[in-house]
């Protein structure tokens, strides 16, 4: 189908596309019956404007950029950028503001990318996601004098404006949720350790535990992956003395780790705590279901200059019930069976969690080369 354009409307009108040009933008120069029978014809015809034009003349592209810097396959597993595009789409539409994604493979390509969008007037502005410290994207858009937003920490943001969660504060109080539970054994697998938001739960996770006394902690760092939160939950589980609670820095890893506990034949709730980030509807489905500790944070939309959420999209919970004081047996043959976590429990005090099934388990693989392991 051939584009409608004003030198047609003008030819049906008998006018200059000058005059048409005037009525179709409501500029002085026609008469107000001019400019009517122009508005007339262009719907008969089915006109719109070019968006192209209408960006050169306003100088504005009515569009905000998204650079994500991961492999593809990630975004359709992880459902924490689904519903942040969501929350940011919830939030432009409504002014008319399209949302440009384009996701590269390297940092070095997403400088280049806000380079050639900038250059070709596509975006009015940028957000910024998955800031380190330092983060050489921050001094990239300020040479470029790029409007751009960060999620992140103002630490990270080197001075732009962002919009955060206080993701250290949602760490600590679902360590020490754990340990008014009883917890002593408790393990972090978190992300990528060179983010801002990952060394700032890092160092909340490091400072409750040393505050609080527990015998054992360890951090894991993961490409946020549920193949690497599968890895470092069989590397915990399979210790001479696991932890008895994890907390996950996603969804997917947290219901990969539920996946590996169920092979070794350690219960959750029943031996095991684990607790998530991202308060995603992947967590409602799982068995057994998980529930949320602390408050949810919608996703992020544009801000304004300093937005701080008081607590994180933090943590859902699928926690360890405490074990009856008869046998498991005989408490089986009593309870009726329910579906779902009742949420976070004492751990059980009768015996320790167990590593594995009673059927041999085949060894441990290797560490991944991008996982690496801290411990107390």
């Amino acid at each position: 189908m051939t584009r409608v354009t004003i030198t047609d409307i003008a030819e049906r009108a008998g006018l200059s596309k000058g005059a048409v040009s005037y009525a179709l933008n409501d500029k002085p120069g026609v008469s107000s019956d001019t400019r009517e029978r122009v508005h007339q014809i262009a719907r008969e015809l089915g006109w719109t404007p070019s968006q192209a034009a209408r960006s050169l003349s306003r100088s504005r592209a009515d569009t905000v950029g998204l650079v994500l810097a991961r492999p593809a396959r990630m975004l359709g597993l992880e459902p924490f950028y689904m519903e942040f595009i969501s929350g940011v789409e919830e939030v432009i539409a409504a002014e008319g503001i399209a949302l440009m994604l384009h996701v590269v493979d390297r940092p070095g390509a997403e400088i280049a990318t806000y380079e050639k969008w900038w250059a070709q007037r596509r975006v009015d502005g940028v957000l910024l996601v998955d800031l380190e410290l330092n983060d050489p994207r921050v001094a990239a858009v300020r040479e470029l004098e790029i409007p751009a937003v960060c999620v992140s920490s103002g630490d990270a943001a080197g001075g732009l404006p962002f919009v955060s969660t206080d993701d250290g504060r949602a760490m600590r109080d679902a360590v020490r949720y754990l340990v008014r539970l009883g917890h002593k054994r408790v393990a972090r697998v978190g992300g990528i350790p060179a983010l801002s938001h990952t060394v700032t739960r890092d160092h909340a996770f490091l400072g409750v535990a040393a505050e609080s006394g527990l015998t054992k902690h360890q951090i894991i760092d993961t490409d946020f992956s549920g193949e690497a939160g599968a890895r470092a939950t069989r590397a915990l589980l399979t210790q001479s003395e696991p932890p008895t609670a994890i907390v996950y820095d996603n969804d997917v890893m947290a219901v990969a780790g539920l996946g590996v506990a169920a092979e070794l034949g350690v219960s959750v709730p029943g031996e095991l705590s684990l607790l998530a980030w991202d308060d995603s509807p992947l967590c409602e489905i799982t068995h057994p279901r998980s529930r949320r500790c602390g408050e949810t944070c919608r996703p992020w939309a544009l801000p304004p200059r300093r937005c701080c959420s008081p607590s994180s999209t933090a943590a859902r919970a699928a926690a360890a019930r405490a074990p009856s004081r008869r046998s498991s047996r005989a408490a089986a043959r009593r309870r009726p069976r329910t579906s779902g976590a009742a949420g976070a429990r004492r751990p059980p005090r009768r015996r320790p969690p167990r590593a594995a099934a009673p059927a041999p388990s085949p060894p441990s693989p290797p560490p991944h080369p991008s996982e690496t392991a801290r411990s107390n």
